[in-house]
Formats: C-alpha cells, sequence, structure tokens
C-alpha cells in the first residue's frame, strides 16, 4: 500500500513539475511583520486567465507554481491594505520576490478584477466554485470533490477535516435541514457560484464562542446571480429497455424573502434517492438536549429488523421519492421553515450466505434467502425562529416519522430447511424542540432548551416451520406438533414517552474566559408489551401456555436524570482549556411480572477539552468524557421474544448501568502555501461493567441411544453486565496535497475492539481488526479529459476464540470525465473487487457505469445515452461478525442497463 502511494505521489510531483517553475517569496507590512493570509495570483498577461494562486502562511510565505517563459500580472491583497500590481515575466529557473503591503487610504476606489479559488475568512474558507469546475460537472458533489480539504462519501454525506457536515444551508437557508445528501445530490452544479464551509458553526448568534463547538461544520451554498428571484431546475425523463424508466424533475427558487426546493426521483433501475438508512439516520436537525453531561440515554430500535440493502444495490429496486422543501420570511424578525419528504420503494433481494459459528460442536450452515420488501416512508418538519433583537431568540421545532414496512422472506437453511417470513411494521415518532435564548448584557448570558419524544413502534413477526429434530424451541414454547407446520407469530408494542430540559447559564468574565452553569434533567417513560403465539392450520390463534418460559410482557420501565454542570473556558496564549464536571442524581424503575425493581444512585462525571491552535488553521485538540451508559426497554423485558426465527431473546431487570471513558485526539491542517491538507483523529473508549449477551444454544439428542447430544442453531440469549471490560481502539487519517491541476490523497481508517461474551457457559474474548485504506490521485484540467485513478484495500480479521477469519478486499478504480468539442460530456466509473479470505478468492467482480451527454452551447436541451453495471456483474460479497458466529455472504444485484433520458434545464 505504501508503495502504491509513494509512486502515485512521484507521478503527481513528476506531472507538477513539467514545463513549470516556481515563483515564491514574502509578504510583509511596512513595519516588517509577516502577513498570514495574504491573497498572491497570477494573472498569465496573454490568455487573461488565473494561472495560478496561493496563501500566505503564518510567516507570510508564498508559493506559485508557473509557466515557463510567460508574462504575467501578479496582484497581492490583504484585507486593510492597497492592493499590489505588479509585473512578472518566468524565464527558464524558479524566481523569488518579496512584497510590502502599504496602507490603504482610498479603500472605496478599490475594483477587484478576479476571484481568488481559495479564501480564509476566520473559521471559514471560502471557494469560488468556477476556480474548480471544469465542464463536466451535473451536481453538488461533483463540485465538491475538487475543493481540497472537502471528501463526499460513497453514501453522498460531506465531510470536512474528517468530520460529517451536520447542515446544508443554500443562501443562508436551511437545505432539508438533518441531511448533505439530498443536497450533494439534487443541486445543479451550474448554479454554484461560491461554497463557504462553515467552522464552529452555531445557528445561534449569542452561544458563538461560549462553548465547544469544534465538531459542528455547516457548508453555505451562495448561487449566481442568475439563479437567484428565478426558478431554476432541471426536468429529466428516460426510457430504456425491459420497460426501464427514470423521470426526475428537480426545481429551485431563491429570494431574499423565500426558498422552494423540489425534489423527486422516479425510476425502477436501482437508483436510491432515499434509503431506509437514511430514514432511519436523518435527524431533521436535531440536538440531544442532555448532550455533554455524561448520559448516554438513547431510545433504540425495537423492529426486528427488516434485510437491508449493501451499497445500495439489490436484484431489483423500484423507487418513488418526492420532498419539498420552503422557508419564509414572515417580517425582519420572523422566519419559518419546514419539509416533507416521501420515500417509497418496492425490492427484491437475493442473498447466499455461509454462517461459521463460535462454538466447534456447532456445525457450519448454509442459507439461501429471497426476499421482497414494500416501504413507504414520510418525514415532515417545521420550524420558526423569531428574533425581536440581538438580545432575544425563540425557537420552535417538530418533527414527525411515519412509515408502512413489509417484508416477506423465502428462506432455506442447510440444518433447518425451508422457512417463510413475514415481518411488518408501521412505527411513527414526534420530535418536539422549544429554545430560548436570552442576552441579559455583555457579561450574562441564558440559554433555555426543552425536547419532547413520542415514540410508537408495532413490529409484527411471523415464521413458518417444517416439523424438525433441528428446531429445538417446540418444548420451550410449548408449540402443538399436531399440525402440518410451526407457524409462530409475535405482535410487539414499544411506547416511548422522553422530555430532556435544559438551562445555561454563562457569565462572560472576559474575552478570553467563561463560565458555564448547567442544570437539567431527562424523564422517559417506556411502556412494553409483547407476546409470541401459534396459528393453527384451522385458522386460529392458540396462546402458548405451555410454554416452559414466560412469552408475555408487560413493562412499565421509567427513566430519570437530574443534574448540574458547572464548566469553566479559558485561553492562555495558543491553549483554550474548557474543564467541568456534571453531578448527577440518577432513578430507574420497571415495573413486570406483578412486583417492581428499583435503583437509586448519583455519580460526579467529569470532563475535559484542550486544544491548542497552533496557526490559524492548524489545530490540535485533546477531549476526554467520562459517561454512564443506560440501556432502555427493551434489554429489560423479561419474556422471551424472537430475534429471528433462530434466536430468542430474554431481558434482564437487574441491568446495571455502564461506565465509560472516553478519549479523543485530533489534528487538522489546511496549509495553502504547499497546497496540503491533512486530519487525524485516534479515539480510545472503554466501557466498565459493559451490558453482554449470554448465550445458550440449545441440545439435539443423539439419533441412537447412547449417543452423544449435539448442539443445534437456536439459541436463546440474555443480557447481563460483564466483569470484563470493552475497549475500543480507532484512528483515521488523510493526507491531500494538490500540484496545480493535479491531486492526490492517501488514507486510512483502523478499528479494534475487543469484548467479552459467553456461550453455552464458557467465557469467550471476540477481538475485531478492520483496516480501511484509500489512495487516489486526480487531475482537474480545463481543456482535457480528466482522470481519477486509486486503489482501497480494506482488511477484517474477526477472532472469536475458537474460530480465527481473515477477509481482504482490493479494489482499484478509475473515473473518467471528458468535455470536448463543445458540446458532450463523457464520463465513466470503474471499480474492480477482489474478494478473499486467507486460503483462496472467494469472488472477483467490477462494475462499469458510463454517461454521454450532448447539449448545445446555450441550449437548454441536453440528451443522455447511460449505462448501469455495463460488465453486468451478478453478485457482491460481505463479511460480518456477531456474537456467536462470522458469515460471509453473496448478494445478487441488479443486471445491465441502457437509458436513454432528455433534460430540460430551466
Amino acid at each position: 500500500m505504501k508503495k502504491i502511494a509513494f509512486i502515485l505521489l512521484c507521478i503527481c510531483m513528476a506531472q507538477a513539475s513539467y514545463a513549470q517553475i516556481a515563483f515564491e517569496g514574502v509578504v510583509k507590512d511596512t513595519l516588517g511583520k509577516p502577513l498570514e493570509l495574504a491573497n498572491v495570483i497570477a494573472l498569465n498577461k496573454k490568455t487573461n486567465a488565473l494561472d495560478s494562486y496561493g496563501i500566505t502562511n503564518d510567516e507570510g510565505r508564498f508559493r506559485l507554481s508557473l509557466k515557463k517563459n510567460t508574462n504575467y500580472t501578479i496582484k497581492v491583497s490583504f484585507i486593510g491594505l492597497a492592493t499590489i500590481n505588479d509585473s512578472l515575466t518566468t524565464k527558464e529557473v524558479d524566481l523569488k520576490k518579496d512584497f510590502v503591503m502599504k496602507a490603504d487610504n482610498n479603500l472605496q476606489a478599490v475594483e477587484l478584477t478576479y476571484e481568488m479559488p481559495v479564501t480564509i475568512k476566520g473559521d471559514t474558507i471560502v471557494y469560488n466554485a468556477d476556480s474548480f469546475k471544469n465542464g463536466s460537472e451535473k451536481k453538488l458533489e461533483d463540485v465538491l470533490k475538487k475543493l481540497p480539504g472537502v471528501e463526499v462519501t460513497d453514501d453522498g454525506e460531506i465531510e470536512v477535516e474528517g468530520k460529517t457536515v451536520s447542515k446544508v444551508m443554500v443562501e443562508g437557508k436551511d437545505f432539508f435541514d438533518g441531511d448533505s445528501k439530498l443536497a450533494t445530490k439534487n443541486i445543479p452544479a451550474d448554479a454554484i457560484d461560491k461554497v463557504e464551509v462553515l467552522k464552529n458553526h452555531n445557528d445561534v448568534s449569542q452561544m458563538r464562542g461560549l462553548g465547544n463547538d469544534q465538531d459542528n461544520i455547516a457548508i453555505n451554498i451562495k448561487l449566481k446571480e442568475g439563479k437567484k428571484n428565478f426558478w431554476f431546475g432541471e426536468i429529466t425523463a428516460g426510457a430504456g429497455p425491459d420497460e426501464r424508466y427514470v423521470a426526475n424533475p428537480r426545481l429551485f427558487y431563491y429570494s431574499p424573502k423565500y426558498s422552494i426546493n423540489i425534489i423527486t426521483d422516479f425510476n425502477n433501475i436501482g437508483s436510491i434517492p432515499f434509503t431506509r438508512r437514511d430514514y432511519f439516520n436523518f435527524t431533521g436537525g436535531f440536538r440531544n438536549a442532555a448532550r455533554n453531561t455524561g448520559t448516554n440515554f438513547n431510545v433504540a430500535t425495537s423492529d426486528i429488523g427488516f434485510l437491508t440493502l449493501r451499497n445500495n444495490r439489490a436484484q431489483a429496486i423500484d423507487s418513488k421519492f418526492g420532498a419539498a422543501n420552503f422557508s419564509y420570511n414572515v417580517k425582519k424578525t420572523w422566519d419559518i421553515s419546514g419539509f416533507a419528504i416521501y420515500s417509497g420503494s418496492r425490492t427484491e433481494i437475493s442473498e447466499n450466505s455461509l454462517n461459521d459459528y463460535l462454538d466447534e460442536n456447532i456445525p457450519d450452515e448454509t442459507t439461501t434467502t429471497n426476499t421482497r420488501q414494500q416501504s413507504d416512508l414520510g418525514l415532515f418538519k417545521i420550524s420558526t425562529t423569531y428574533k425581536p433583537n440581538s438580545n432575544n431568540q425563540l425557537d420552535y421545532d417538530a418533527f414527525a416519522k411515519i412509515s408502512n414496512q413489509g417484508e416477506r422472506t423465502d428462506f432455506f437453511s442447510s440444518l433447518l430447511g425451508n422457512i417463510d417470513e413475514n415481518q411488518a411494521q408501521n412505527p411513527f415518532s414526534i420530535n418536539q424542540n422549544v429554545n430560548y435564548y436570552y442576552t441579559l448584557d455583555e457579561k450574562n448570558i441564558f440559554a433555555f432548551e426543552a425536547q419532547h419524544l413520542l415514540q410508537d413502534e408495532d413490529p409484527f413477526y411471523n415464521a413458518r416451520l417444517a416439523q424438525s429434530e433441528q428446531f429445538r424451541f417446540t418444548d420451550l414454547l410449548g408449540l402443538n406438533t399436531a399440525q402440518s407446520a410451526l407457524n409462530i407469530g409475535q405482535d410487539k408494542r414499544v411506547k416511548t414517552n422522553k422530555l430532556d430540559a435544559r438551562m445555561d447559564y454563562w457569565y462572560v468574565l472576559n474575552n478570553k474566559s467563561n463560565i458555564n452553569i448547567t442544570a437539567g434533567t431527562t424523564l422517559s417513560r417506556q411502556d412494553f408489551n409483547s407476546e409470541i403465539f401459534q396459528l393453527l392450520d384451522n385458522g386460529t390463534v392458540s396462546p402458548l401456555t405451555n410454554a416452559l418460559e414466560n412469552v408475555t410482557n408487560d413493562v412499565v420501565y421509567n427513566f430519570s436524570d437530574l443534574y448540574l454542570g458547572l464548566h469553566y473556558k479559558i485561553k492562555a496564549g495558543k491553549f483554550t482549556f474548557t474543564p467541568g464536571i456534571t453531578a448527577h442524581a440518577y432513578g430507574i424503575k420497571n415495573t413486570q411480572l406483578n412486583t417492581e425493581f428499583k435503583d437509586n444512585f448519583t455519580r460526579f462525571l467529569p470532563d475535559l477539552d484542550v486544544r491548542l491552535q497552533l496557526k490559524s488553521s492548524e489545530n490540535l485538540n485533546f477531549r476526554y468524557q467520562m459517561q454512564t451508559d443506560f440501556t432502555d426497554v427493551n434489554q429489560l423485558a423479561e419474556g422471551l421474544v424472537f430475534n429471528n426465527y433462530n434466536s430468542l431473546f430474554q431481558g434482564n431487570r437487574t441491568l446495571e448501568n455502564a461506565l465509560s471513558h472516553n478519549l479523543n485526539l485530533s489534528y487538522f491542517s489546511f496549509n495553502m502555501f504547499n497546497y496540503t491538507n491533512i486530519f487525524a483523529f485516534v479515539n480510545y473508549n472503554k466501557r466498565v461493567d459493559p451490558i453482554r449477551n449470554r448465550s445458550q444454544f440449545l441440545t439435539i439428542p443423539g439419533t441412537n441411544p447412547g449417543d452423544p447430544d449435539v448442539l443445534s442453531t437456536n439459541s436463546v440469549s440474555s443480557p447481563f453486565n460483564s466483569n470484563f471490560a470493552d475497549e475500543t481502539v480507532s484512528a483515521n487519517g488523510r493526507f491531500e496535497r494538490t500540484f496545480g491541476k493535479l491531486k492526490a490523497s492517501v488514507g486510512g481508517t483502523l478499528s479494534l475492539s475487543k469484548f467479552t461474551q459467553e456461550i453455552n457457559g464458557n467465557r469467550n474474548v471476540n477481538e475485531s481488526f478492520t483496516q480501511s485504506y484509500q489512495t487516489r490521485f486526480s487531475t482537474n484540467f480545463r481543456n482535457a479529459p480528466n482522470i481519477e485513478v486509486g486503489y482501497n484495500l480494506s482488511i477484517n480479521k474477526y477472532d472469536q476464540g475458537n474460530i480465527t477469519n481473515t477477509f481482504t478486499t482490493n479494489s482499484p478504480f478509475v473515473n473518467v470525465d471528458a468535455y470536448f468539442l463543445k458540446s458532450f460530456i463523457f464520463t465513466a466509473d470503474y471499480s474492480y473487487f477482489n474478494y478473499k479470505n486467507e486460503e483462496r478468492t472467494i469472488n472477483s467482480y467490477s462494475f462499469l457505469k458510463a454517461d454521454l451527454a450532448y447539449q448545445k452551447k446555450d441550449s437548454k436541451w441536453e440528451y443522455t445515452l447511460s449505462g448501469t453495471n455495463l460488465l453486468n456483474t451478478k453478485s457482491l460479497n460481505q463479511d460480518n461478525s456477531s456474537n456467536f458466529s462470522t458469515s460471509t455472504s453473496e448478494y445478487f444485484i441488479q443486471p445491465r442497463y441502457i437509458i436513454l433520458s432528455v433534460k430540460y434545464n430551466l
């Protein structure tokens, strides 16, 4: 891997140095003081194009790469000082020249005739989009991928400094708050003027600088002048063989008074605009009111778990998607915004798996799965902000999720035979948030935040199995065996009412320090009801009255947390220290089986944040937090509950909390002097008294008298507090360097986790070591085709005591885009995968997609011929590890599709 990265970097440096010379120097003021963040650009006198640019470092130094034997106009600018205009003629050798900037006595007369590609203004980085475009870009993600320091993941999420962007705005207005994928996949590239990266972002101006907002990063898109106060967007429709179709109207309107965004996507070619994972991860922009207090109490999803897509691919996918977003400035002091999202899909999934169990007495199991899913998902949000003056701000948000989901699975197990599974659920949740911020004076600032969650989940599960000795739940559940098959059902319902409220007070000592006092509470009630029953051949429902264990649940779980916290923030030179401690009074009570279980205790949780600002765009940050982790009602209900046909779960009402120690060290550097971007972080987590599962695999009697019993794959699991700590160490980093029109990067992610579990009374230590490395090299020429080549390597090692498996995936890739003949755009993405274990290659496959688009200059019509999975790859592979097995799966995907589409640009 290191050799590959080295070769690519050498190519970059060799290409960058071809036919170029270095021009460098120092920019100072009249007192001889170096000027940091001064802009230096070189304009080609012949073409009037910006050939190179630079931003001075903390020593005032700059470096530009210029063409040999060329005449340039050099412009040096700095806010508040007079712009320097100079001429320069390059020869065959490198040049050096220093500049002294003087005060500007006539600022109003300054007229800037150029746009800097990148400018840094405090915590804001501004990219001029046109400086990075080459004409082949279609959407926002195509532009972002070319910006130094910005990454777009395969899922469409934006990352800056390795941190996920939490908010995307357009002209300062929220764009579907809580998700960046809708922005990257839909905002047209030709509408983008500038991209503003807002670090240390806070929506409330009164709160800025009071706390630690290092992890809060937002992006604001500035539109071109011709896109304001006018409808813009595109309407696309296409069709192909085998009745394939696609339709994507996207419309946008922005004015100072209001904005409207409408996005739709209908297709049956496997392009998924909004997945179930996107739905469950969509936050609506809500923040937990109990954040940074040291308490971790999250309401878990209570469904059994639908089979999820691999890399958004399946055997067949039919998607329907519609979303609308608006903002309205009622008056200068009052804003209203909101959105509505619908996503519907019909999916067919086919998968073959091999399960290798930890206990050597359990035989390996091969399975074949054919699944049909239907999913209708809805998201709705309304928000309002009232700010009568700079000292008062009132926010209200309501965010709702509703869905109707069903799944039917034909399942074959080499041990259990044919199994039919049905799942269905119609959950909903409503999250409301009220915030009030008040500034009494420059010394005293108050904030009140309250959040209420109402959630109702009702997953239904049904499994129909053949009568078999391999199915060992028959006696445990008291099933009636005088039936043609074992038809088992389970109803479950979980209702949650949760309130978080906190009051914060800041006393500002001076411009370098403040004191923060926090008082708050979390109050939660969860009602859990479930029942397992049998469906008889005559159509009647039979309760399991002869079960050896309880198969019904009626649980009420109450959780409370009263806390009082104190934090002190102080800046000392380049350091910023924020130590703190929070006192908690916890109370838990669960009522079930006609009895109560209570626990009340207090705990003091310290935390510390230390930030070292090495330079204006280079910092080192250390964070420590002690945290109390609580489970929710799903692990406390002591009646049996089906996880799936093969696994039963029995809760433990006496579970105690776990104590976590979290340490994080992160580094970031954005160096415009040598066009280098670096980020890295290391995270360590240790959980004391963690909640782990104790699994018991049921036995199958020997075939003949005297034969030993053997273990089945049927298990009953129950949670307990382990005496052995869980530990996780993870590291992530990326090095990126830009050489003129060339960019290279090397990155990697490492994660080592260790935890202890019990299987059949035996303690086992599970360790997993996952590694992922990426290296890529890309060009960004305006008048030549561009290419991106790279190599991804992932290594997953699972050590479960008796079983050790290592899976490796090697994946080189090549992406090409070209704008030619002033009318054609050609793009192609190719990736190859070699998936193997320690013994052999399990599968090799590759993907190729390509588009050829034609659009005359100044025409609103565009015609595109698109092909997906052009090599007609049949399947891909994935591996994972559970508490008691390791599995590898072959996953079948959609065949080759060819689509001819027409797009009209508004």
